[in-house]
């Protein structure tokens, strides 16, 4: 009887020799720098559109006028208003 513990099966599988490539070079399905373009656009869309939901859903807003230059120069003057 043998016993097949998890130690053996990682064992033999680091044993198992892997097919030689012609170049031994990896062909990535999308390359690093679009996949770093990718991230880059996902995280500018992500932020857009909590932009819009947070003024319309949560701020009882238009969500239309969320990424107006008026509404951000109004945000800037509330947070930057002088205090006399």
């Amino acid at each position: 009887m043998q016993v097949n513990t998890r130690y053996k099966r990682r064992k033999a599988a680091k044993t198992k020799e892997k097919k030689p490539t012609i170049w031994n070079v990896r062909v990535r399905l999308i390359p690093i720098w679009l996949r770093l373009i990718l991230v880059a656009f996902f995280m500018v869309l992500a932020l857009i559109g909590g932009w819009i939901v947070g003024y319309s859903v949560i701020g009882d807003g238009n969500a239309g006028d969320a990424l107006k230059w008026d509404t951000f120069q109004h945000l800037y003057d509330l947070v930057n208003k002088k205090v006399d």
